[in-house]
């Protein structure tokens, strides 16, 4: 992974400096004008003990989408209506995301799919229904190939239209799992290089899940990405997928703000188009990720295996955000690995730093914020979800 000029790590395709210099560019240039997706959803795949730290149990990871997406957009307030669950470490990398959003004067477009509840606070709507999880993808039969069809055209649609470069960002409890079993179908080997939220990746229980999933699913020969996403994915593959294909046949950037999840998508999409599309749309799509994520070189070879697969270049950015320094516990957790990426975090954060911000002021700004969830209790104990 190369350290650029800028407190920033490169970790995609080989290219030159200058050329590393002109994709950070392009990303700099439209700092100003980005759109924000935040796309929340459910998959019962989350509810599978020891599968996720996102929550510290199975009913709490039921609320985790809803609380990140409410405190990403809102923050900090007393009359919050979901409490962020309890991690056995750390805090929920949407206190980055909210911090970096502020200081990025960022509005943030939050897309709901197939969580647990109704959210009471702005959001679009892309299916007639709430409450409505993917099935678990042990399963094989993750959702109807018609509600992964249409989620995939309102993507596609929105993506069409807009004529905005866009962040594409997700909180997804069990999102690493089905990640790791859409890059399995089609052939990749990665099960030793898909991210988790635990501290340990529960490695030996995603292969298990991942291949019962296989098997269940018994996808043959010509299966095409909805055949995939309709096995063994979750609904924010579904739309992501069709946001970020018509976002790029639309001429603007997109950020991927994540990490394994985000290289899934890529790969969903340039599985689902022809070779003569594929050098264009890959020439502005980056992935950006955190650094405690992009510390070893798991993500860069994640990204490689596409890359190879589909003869293209791809390109992956690490922000320098870190928290050695900090006096507060929660943050000195990243730096044990106890929580890593997810809600756009480093994606957010890099954008922060190009537009100018010290990481140090974000560092400090997350000081203050946690600080303020702590008073106003905003921060809850698991048992309360029980």
């Amino acid at each position: 992974m190369e350290k650029l000029n800028y407190d920033i790590k490169y970790f995609g395709s080989d290219i030159s400096n200058n050329e590393i210099q002109n994709k950070i560019n392009i990303i700099k240039n439209d700092i100003d004008i980005f759109l924000y997706y935040l796309i929340i959803a459910g998959t019962h795949t989350s509810q599978i003990t020891g599968i996720s730290a996102a929550g510290i149990d199975s009913n709490s990871r039921k609320i985790t989408a809803l609380a990140d997406a409410e405190f990403c957009l809102l923050g900090t307030i007393s009359d919050y209506k979901y409490k962020l669950p309890t991690l056995k470490a750390g805090v929920t990398p949407a206190l980055i995301s909210n911090v970096c959003k502020i200081l990025l004067d960022a509005s943030l477009i939050v897309v709901p799919i197939g969580v647990y509840k109704r959210p009471y606070f702005k959001h679009i709507l892309v299916e007639k229904t709430y409450g409505n999880p993917s099935n678990c993808l042990s399963t094989g039969k993750s959702m109807d190939k018609s509600r992964v069809s249409n989620l995939y055209e309102k993507g596609l649609s929105i993506g069409l239209t807009t004529n905005k470069p866009i962040v594409i960002s997700e909180s997804v409890p069990g999102g690493t799992t089905t990640a790791q079993a859409i890059m399995e179908a089609f052939g990749l080997d990665v099960a030793d290089l898909v991210g988790s939220s635990l501290l340990k990746p529960p490695r030996k229980l995603k292969a298990e899940i991942v291949k019962t999933g296989l098997l269940n699913a018994n996808l043959g020969p010509n299966f095409t990405s909805i055949d995939v996403i309709s096995a063994l994915g979750d609904p924010f593959q579904a739309f992501s997928m069709g946001l970020l294909i018509g976002a790029r046949k639309s001429n603007n950037t997109v950020i991927l703000a994540g990490g394994s999840q985000m290289i899934a998508i890529l790969l969903l999409a340039l599985e689902f188009m022809s070779l003569a599309e594929k050098q264009f749309f890959s020439e502005r799509v980056f992935v950006i990720t955190t650094g405690w994520l992009a510390y070893d070189e798991s993500l860069k070879k994640l990204l490689k295996k596409v890359s190879d697969k589909h003869n293209v270049k791809l390109f992956g950015f690490a922000s320098g955000l870190n928290f050695h320094k900090s006096k507060i516990e929660e943050l000195r957790d990243y730096e044990k690995g106890y929580v890593k990426e997810g809600v756009g975090a480093g994606g957010l954060s890099l954008l922060t730093y190009l537009k100018g911000f010290k990481y140090e002021e974000i560092v400090s700004e997350c000081e203050s914020t946690i600080k303020r969830m702590k008073d106003v209790g905003q921060i809850s104990i698991y048992k309360e979800y029980q």
